[in-house]
């Protein structure tokens, strides 16, 4: 009888090792289960960051082409405005040459005036 008690405290003690070994493992495949995925979150966001980058140099670089769109217009409507001003000094100049044109009444009318 005495056989049998030890025979079922040796069986108990194995299954306690048994159990406390499969609770180890199971504890270790789960952290490494995080791991591996806190690496592919890391890996995620590490992309996203990446992507966040390049968005944002492309935004700057768009800003830049339109800042300098801005610009040239802005000089080739300076350039046109200096052109205007040239030509206008030239008709006026002309009209001041023609002997058939009346400059005593330009104050009130812009345009040439034909005797």
């Amino acid at each position: 009888m005495a056989a049998l008690w030890i025979t079922i405290a040796v069986v108990v003690v194995i299954l306690i090792v048994v159990a406390v070994l499969l609770t180890r493992r199971q504890k270790s495949r789960k952290l490494e289960e995080r791991r591996s995925l806190a690496s592919e979150h890391r890996d995620m966001a590490r992309m996203s960051h990446f992507e966040a980058e390049r968005d944002a140099a492309q935004a700057q670089e768009r800003a830049g082409r339109a800042r300098r769109e801005q610009l040239e217009a802005e000089k080739q409507e300076m350039q046109a405005e200096q052109h205007r001003g040239a030509a206008e000094d030239l008709q006026n100049r002309a009209d001041e040459i023609d002997p058939d044109v009346d400059t005593s009444d330009r104050d009130t009318n812009t345009g040439t005036n034909a005797v």
